[in-house]
Order: structure tokens, then C-alpha cells, then sequence
């Protein structure tokens, strides 16, 4: 991440205590930190809601990374859904004849 300005402007905050930064940051979250000399810096970032936290972490981001490098590199193929469905039946029998052997 480069810290090089590339342009400066000089704003006047108005009687309400707001500025106006443009229409490209319209909608942004942005970090305000205030230093002790009386700069700020505004940095634009992404919150990520608490309950997609667990995809941040791992085991899972690794798994959804491969996830992805394996869709990237894999063509689509048409589904056999016969084949899908009795696929499942069948995993779905096996399950039901270990449950009975306990």
C-alpha cells in the first residue's frame, strides 16, 4: 500500500461542521483518526459483519480459496441430475444402514 499523495485540496468546513470530499466517496465507511497536533487522516474501509467473521479465519478462508482457484480453473460441465439423484439415495442408504449397526 503506497502512502504517496497524489493531489491535495484545501477545504472550508462549513457552519454545520461537514465537508464535502466528492462524489467518488458518496456511500463510503471511512476512518477518521485525530492526532494530537490537530490533523486528521480519513482512510476509506470495509467492515465485515460479525457473522461472516468465520470466513476470515482459519480453516475456512484457505477452503474457500481453494474453493475458488478450483472454479477458476475448472470449466463448467453440464449435471447428470439422474445421476446426481441416485448418487444421493444411495449415500443416503449407506447412512441409514450404519445408523442401524450402532
Amino acid at each position: 500500500m503506497s502512502s504517496e499523495i497524489i493531489s491535495s485540496e484545501i477545504k472550508t468546513v462549513g457552519k454545520s461542521g461537514q465537508i464535502s470530499l466528492g462524489k467518488s466517496y458518496a456511500g463510503k465507511t471511512l476512518s477518521l483518526q485525530r492526532r494530537a497536533d490537530g490533523s486528521i487522516t480519513l482512510t476509506a474501509v470495509a467492515l465485515v459483519p460479525e457473522s461472516q467473521l468465520w470466513m476470515l479465519e482459519e480453516p475456512h478462508r484457505s477452503a474457500i480459496a481453494r474453493g475458488l482457484a478450483w472454479a477458476a480453473e475448472t470449466p463448467p460441465a453440464e449435471t447428470d441430475l439422474d445421476e446426481l439423484v441416485e448418487r444421493a439415495m444411495k449415500k443416503r442408504k449407506g447412512e441409514r444402514s450404519r445408523a442401524g449397526s450402532r
